[in-house]
């Protein structure tokens, strides 16, 4: 087994850094546990011997391995026994204080060629450094909690991190059995800046009166193949954690629009109202399991009117076939006839928009979104403008839930629920290309391991296809005139000529 770090030593013994032990002594390091507080480190070993245990138990680790390991871990209870070390990694409470005075201490204790590391989620790398006599060797070495099981650490480079520090810390990832990614050093870094457009977007949609949360975490599961609701997310990360990262990522940005934090998760905060950890978030929680209405069924509908589609409707063909396949009676008129539903498919608009520019009669017109390939989805989404009559809004609604398929019904919204969140975390990834925080390739494996997305944003852009994502987003900065939704670079010249999000320039 290749080694890169033969002795390494690890500073706090909570969760991440005896993470970061197990998996650096399964990694074939010996490994010093060092933490602050008495009895810590020996309680922290103590809890890595016990998880190594469970896997000899599940037979998982035969016995001499499990003995191996444990004979490579080892607390200690100063600085100074860490003098032997080949690399440091500090996994201390998120202080710029405190981790500036921990390398300073460790900078005169270990060997002139020893790296030190920095497991920051949300600091400056290069600020961390600033007060170090060699400067070059520290970098950002940040895993994702649980560490034996998110497979990506990001190794960010501070302005004096010398390169080759980075090209062996991303060896050493790699042999802990983690994909490694480079980043610069940047707000957020790469999967903490990614995420940003999910949360956010979601709370802008709920902030308007749209629909629900409920109704949105259906909708992006549903529609979009995210894992967990945004929603869902934030009760499980908790707003403690969750709303601090919104509010500092777009401080350090020095508010930029896209990043912007939410109202509502401020006053849920303060109002303790964290998520699953204190039994109320978005949801109520009993016994740790998630209290939720069942949604409402269709309407039932007597007769339905006949529909004549928009002639500007996205993926007009398909919803033409979905409207025929499911029993109505279509209209293939130049205007609509007096009694029938009109249905729109907008890229970015809202409903209100589409009606006024083609003249439709409001009180009969209805939204769906067709950004996504009916057959590709479990759940049609449609819309109401402020005028759609009830019984029109009833209609469709049962038209559109004729073969069972779940139906949402929000009300108007530019870029209705997926749309607006998908073309807000492509521009953002898009964006981190432009900025060169990271590569493509990196900025997809970081986002797929660290959030845990259906596709890495880009791959998202692509298959919706980069033209809509930029037409989406030009036209919700026309409904909303909002500097958050103004195309990145990288996505409007890119889309303007039908390439793929993941093309680099020569």
């Amino acid at each position: 087994m290749t080694v890169n770090y033969y002795k390494l030593g690890v500073v706090g013994a909570g969760a991440m850094g005896r993470g970061i032990a197990q998996i650096a002594a399964q990694a074939g390091s010996e490994v010093l546990l060092l933490d602050s507080f008495d009895g810590a480190a020996e309680r922290g070993r103590e809890a890595i011997l016990a998880q190594w245990q469970k896997l000899h138990e599940k037979g998982k680790l035969d016995a001499d391995r499990r003995d191996a390991l444990g004979a490579r871990l080892h607390a200690v209870g100063s600085v100074q026994d860490l003098a032997g070390c080949d690399l440091v990694i500090e996994a201390v409470v998120e202080d710029l204080g405190v981790k500036r005075a921990l390398f300073r201490e460790l900078e005169g204790v270990v060997a002139p060629t020893a790296t030190l590391a920095t497991n920051t989620s949300s600091l400056s790398v290069t600020a961390i450094a600033a007060g170090l006599a060699r400067p070059e060797r520290l970098a950002g070495f940040h895993f994702f909690n649980p560490v034996p099981l998110m497979k990506v650490v990001e190794v960010i480079a501070g302005f004096k991190t010398a390169a080759e520090v980075c090209k062996q810390l991303a060896g050493y990832a790699v042999q802990m059995g983690h994909s490694a990614v480079q980043a610069q050093d940047t707000p957020g870094f790469i999967v903490n800046h990614a995420g940003r457009g999910y949360g956010t977007e979601a709370l802008r949609i709920v902030g308007e009166g749209v629909t629900d949360f409920a109704t949105i975490d259906r909708i992006l599961k549903d529609q979009a193949g995210f894992r967990l609701g945004p929603f869902e997310l934030m009760d499980l990360t908790a707003l403690d954690v969750s709303h601090p990262v919104m509010e500092s990522i777009y401080h350090q940005y020095f508010e930029e629009p896209r990043y912007r934090p939410s109202v509502i998760t401020a006053q849920r905060l303060a109002a303790g109202a964290l998520g699953r950890k204190t039994g109320e978030g978005f949801y109520r929680y009993a016994d740790g399991v998630m209290q939720q209405a069942p949604e409402a069924p269709a309407p039932a509908v007597d007769t339905l009117p006949p529909v004549w589609v928009s002639p500007r409707a996205a993926r007009r063909p398909e919803l033409l076939r979905l409207v025929h396949t499911l029993g109505a009676q279509l209209e293939s008129g130049a205007t609509p006839s007096s009694a029938a539903l009109i249905v729109v498919a907008p890229l970015g608009f809202d409903v209100t928009t589409v009606a006024a520019v083609e003249r439709l009669d409001a009180t009969r017109t209805i939204g769906i979104d067709m950004m996504v390939d009916d057959a590709a989805t479990k759940r049609r989404v449609i819309a109401t403008n402020p005028a759609t009559r009830r019984d029109m809004r009833d209609a469709a609604h049962a038209l559109f839930a004729r073969d069972g398929k779940a139906v949402s019904v929000i009300r108007d919204s530019g870029g209705f629920v997926t749309q607006r969140v998908v073309g807000t975390i492509v521009n953002i990834a898009a964006d981190m290309c432009q900025q060169r925080v990271c590569s493509p390739a990196d900025l997809e494996t970081a986002v797929k391991l660290g959030l845990g997305y259906p596709q890495g944003p880009l791959a998202m852009g692509d298959l919706y296809g980069p033209t809509n994502m930029l037409e989406v987003l030009f036209n919700l900065q026309t409904v909303y005139g909002d500097p958050r939704y103004r195309p990145s670079p990288w996505l409007r010249r890119r889309g303007a000529l039908g390439l793929s999000l993941m093309h680099e320039e020569e």
